[in-house]
């Protein structure tokens, strides 16, 4: 029988005059964490549309918790691949 997993993606997101943080926090089933962060800079001579600086830091900071996630695999595989122990 198939096992079902769950993990869950918490984004924060937080503004500072032109600057919008993000963090992305990525939860699995045992409760180990990796988290992502982005940041978007407006230009001042930019009209202020929050929202853009929210998905542009967002998508960054998941992007940047990939790359973290994919480096926790591939340190996972150094150390634990190959045959198994008799």
């Amino acid at each position: 029988m198939m096992e079902a997993k769950q993990w869950s993606v918490q984004i924060y997101i937080s503004e500072d005059g032109d600057d919008t943080h993000a963090r992305a926090v990525l939860t699995t089933g045992d409760t180990s964490t990796v988290t992502g962060r982005g940041v978007a800079r407006r230009n001042p001579v930019d009209r202020s549309i929050p929202e853009i600086g929210d998905e542009l830091a967002a998508s960054r900071a998941l992007e940047d918790l990939a790359i973290r996630l994919h480096d926790v695999a591939s340190d996972d595989i150094v150390q634990l691949a190959g045959p198994a122990q008799p």
